[in-house]
């Protein structure tokens, strides 16, 4: 009986090598390969500051035969109008941003900080749809130079921070990426104002087609004016306000179809600097 016992002894001392008196070990699990860096967001195109370190001036993209134009709409309300939105007057449109989404027409959204405290929802909604992107109109609506429609001004040394207390607004608001693109209210500018605002970091952003929206009441007439003027690379300025442009939606309606039989194709602010910039 000896014999045995000692084969026995034998082979699990064997198998100890592979495992418990016979069991073969189980294979080794392959070293997950490591993970790759996610990409870095890319920033929203800007243009190059201009001479003496200005703020550079944007009004329209390349004239070139890719037909893309850009609806823009102002959400104007000034830092004094707070007790005639609390009597019920409308700053906001909501319409206009349905008839937008239901027409699948890309746009950007010029926003006062002002705006954005009124109608954070709102601000936050607009902020969050990639059909849209939000840019900034000033904390206040006040102007940047003398003499702009008889809006109040904005002191020289208190210009930037007009600029950066919108961008704070739009944060509070639940806006997550507001461009660093900039709108002079009433589109009143000069160098000093161009000088004043420079370490914001933005472009001003203007326009080539007035659509004549504000105050208006025939729908038609604006309609037209758009159609007439827009071109390719066009900016089209419009405003997102009830009460100061009550015949927008209606307008856009109108434009939207009739562009797209022209062969043009919507685009926001952003992808016109881009390929201003000579980036697509």
């Amino acid at each position: 009986m000896i014999a045995p016992v000692r084969r026995l002894v034998a082979v699990c001392a064997l198998g100890a090598a592979l495992a418990a008196c016979g069991t073969a070990p189980a294979p080794r699990a392959a070293r997950p390969a490591p993970a790759q860096p996610s990409p870095a967001p890319s920033l929203p195109p800007t243009l190059a500051p201009g001479p003496g370190g200005l703020t550079p001036v944007f009004s329209h993209g390349p004239r070139t035969r890719d037909r893309t134009v850009a609806l823009t709409f102002d959400a104007d309300m000034t830092a004094g109008q707070g007790e005639r939105a609390a009597a019920g007057e409308r700053f906001d449109n909501p319409q206009l941003i349905a008839a937008l989404r239901a027409l699948e027409v890309p746009a950007t959204v010029f926003m006062t900080g002002r705006w954005a405290e009124e109608y954070p929802d709102q601000a936050r909604a607009i902020g969050r749809d990639p059909l849209f992107e939000v840019a900034n109109h000033s904390y206040s609506h006040y102007a940047f130079t003398d003499d702009c429609y008889g809006l109040p001004t904005v002191p020289e040394e208190r210009m930037r921070a007009d600029v950066e207390r919108a961008y704070a607004a739009f944060r509070r608001a639940g806006v997550p990426d507001a461009r660093p693109y900039f709108r002079f209210p009433g589109g009143c500018h000069d160098r000093r104002a161009l000088r004043a605002v420079s370490g914001a970091g933005v472009t001003a952003v203007q326009w080539d087609v007035v659509s004549g929206d504000a105050f208006a009441t025939d729908a038609d007439a604006v309609a037209r004016q758009v159609l007439d003027g827009v071109r390719p690379g066009s900016v089209v300025v419009m405003h997102c306000t009830r009460s100061a442009a009550p015949t927008t939606e209606r307008a856009v309606r109108a434009i939207v179809p009739e562009l797209r039989r022209r062969g043009y194709r919507f685009v926001k602010v952003s992808e016109l600097i881009g390929a201003a910039d000579g980036r697509r």
